[in-house]
């Protein structure tokens, strides 16, 4: 792996209506034609995502949406899209065209009941960072167009409490103001957060269990494992690796018992009965849910599966969108413990990638995997989702250790 996983990278969405100049504000701010660039309104049908690297932020990916106001046959599913991009965005930037708003003749009671004006409103409902940016500057040449500019200019900043960013996106004028103010609005948890966060430090021993089963990739290892490996080497842990069948050799190799052992969550009951009792315990998923979401609501979702019986409804989400195989745990493993638990006749259903109900009220409970393919942002935004329909979601991880007894035994972050 030579990149940063899109999942890790921020993510920042650009809005705005169709031929505002978004395309062209992608290819100026990463310096690359990337996007198609075009007078014809509507040119860009579907999400664009952009991976580079912004100095001072580090990898980012950039979101381009589909533009409001489309007024073709699939204009409605692009629009339902764009909204639907806030869920991923960490960042969002809004753009307007100048010159649009002027030959529009600006109306506050018009721009109140848009699209835009709405999207402004769900990003501030769901505390996403934004940026409102006026493009096409460059076509501002008279100083009646100037007067009409400053009106709408301040009508915007009253109702965002942000000044605007004037902009030329064909003239590259204004870009480093942007990415000056990206900076600023980087979300306060986004460049904190590690996976072990305090679980070990430097000179720890840290065990990983890593069964090579069916599921595990021919010649690699899982994501998540890569992303914790490479964390432990930064912050100078010594780190041991096998296979769940030659976990007690290994343990018997190692002159002192580990500091933390990290697990394929599958294994943990065995892990557990087998483990020193000074080593800490805990498991790649667990770890996961901690990162990429509010791992209080994770816990106290779990807790919920004492609760339900053989008529209960239960949603798995998987982020991946594999082929299941016959020791998928998701479609296999965690059903067949529910099944133990609660009792034969429990309904599962399972859904993948960005597949998820928007109704959520026929469920019982929610069971969601680590997420190593989403980031953060879209992790809370599903968890906001299930808070709001008030319908408990927990983790593939903490699910099991609590299906096994062991929930207050391991380490959680």
């Amino acid at each position: 792996m030579i990149e940063t996983p899109t999942s890790q990278r921020l993510h920042i969405g650009i809005f705005g209506n169709t031929n505002c100049g978004k395309s062209s504000f992608l290819n100026g701010i990463t310096g690359q034609n990337h996007a198609l660039v075009s007078n014809i309104a509507g040119t860009t049908t579907d999400l664009v995502f952009k991976p580079m690297e912004i100095h001072g932020i580090g990898p980012v990916v950039f979101i381009d949406t589909a533009g409001f106001e489309d007024t073709s046959e699939l204009g409605e599913e692009r629009i339902k899209k764009t909204f639907l991009a806030t869920e991923k965005t960490d960042v969002a930037l809004i753009l307007f065209n100048a010159e649009e708003v002027i030959n529009k003749n600006f109306n506050e009671k018009n721009f109140l009941e848009s699209q835009i004006a709405k999207l402004i409103e769900k990003l501030k409902q769901e505390k996403k960072s934004f940026i409102t940016i006026i493009n096409k500057i460059d076509l501002i040449d008279t100083e009646e167009k100037q007067f009409q500019l400053k009106s709408f200019t301040e009508f915007i900043e009253k109702f965002t409490n942000e000044k605007p960013i004037q902009i030329s996106a064909k003239e590259k004028i204004g870009m480093e103001q942007i990415k000056q103010e990206l900076l600023r609005k980087v979300p306060e948890d986004f460049q904190k957060l590690t996976l072990t966060q305090n679980l070990c430090k430097e000179d720890d021993v840290v065990l990983l269990v890593m069964p090579q089963d069916i599921q595990a990739p021919k010649g690699r290892l899982i994501l998540p494992q890569v992303q914790i490996i490479r964390e432990l080497l930064d912050k100078k842990c010594s780190v041991i690796s096998c296979t769940t069948d030659k976990f007690v050799h290994t343990l018997n190799l190692i002159k002192n018992p580990p500091t933390l052992i990290i697990t394929d969550s599958q294994v943990f009951k065995f892990v557990y009965e087998n483990k020193p009792s000074e080593s800490k315990l805990t498991s790649f998923s667990v770890l996961l849910a901690a990162n990429k979401g509010d791992i209080n609501q994770f816990v106290e979702g779990a807790k919920q599966i004492s609760k339900l019986t053989e008529k209960s409804k239960v949603l798995i989400a998987e982020a991946c969108t594999h082929a299941p195989l016959t020791e998928d745990i998701g479609t296999v493993k965690i059903p067949n413990m529910l099944k133990k638990f609660v009792g034969s006749e429990i309904s599962i259903t399972h859904v993948n990638g960005n597949d998820f109900p928007k109704d959520l009220s026929q469920f019982d409970l929610i069971i969601h995997c680590g997420a190593c393919m989403f980031n953060r942002s879209y992790v809370l935004s599903r968890q906001s989702q299930a808070e709001l329909s008030k319908i408990p979601m927990t983790n593939y991880g903490i699910a099991i250790a609590y299906m096994t007894g062991i929930m207050d035994k391991i380490q959680i972050p």
